[in-house]
């Protein structure tokens, strides 16, 4: 029933679920900032009820991590800034899985290599009209 109700409809074409236009990759950098300072007080704690609380807080926040490194490479990236930063797909490999890697410990040198690699994802960003275009919060010069 569904397929005749739907025969005649027009595709609709867009690049994301809903076309917001609003990208950053300080929302990703943000959620592994939290995950650094998480684990800079889970090392410098020694009850174990907040630290479980650490832990908890850094893997819901390394998820998210995930989650904006991903909306960057499905909706905002395309295939000419792929093309023109032959690099890029490695790096957002890289950030996603290492906030996976954050997920899987209490290594604060974990949780900096994933700044970092956030900051390289950032640096290719802003160096795009369209990240000129989208962008929230332009790094200061």
């Amino acid at each position: 029933m569904l397929h005749r109700m739907f025969a005649n409809a027009t595709p609709a074409h867009a690049h994301c679920d809903l076309y917001c236009g609003v990208y950053d990759p300080a929302q990703a950098k943000i959620e592994a900032l939290s995950c650094l300072k998480t684990l800079q007080k889970y090392h410098d704690s020694d009850d174990e009820h907040f630290r479980q609380r650490c832990i908890i807080i850094k893997e819901q926040r390394a998820e998210e991590v995930k989650h904006h490194l991903m909306v960057l490479w499905a909706d905002f990236f395309t295939k000419e800034h792929f093309e023109q930063f032959p690099n890029l797909h490695n790096l957002i490999w890289e950030g996603v899985h290492g906030a996976g890697d954050v997920k899987k410990s209490t290594d604060i040198a974990v949780a900096e290599k994933l700044v970092k690699t956030i900051d390289e994802i950032a640096d290719i960003f802003w160096q795009t009209d369209k990240g000129k275009q989208m962008g929230v919060y332009p790094p200061s010069k």
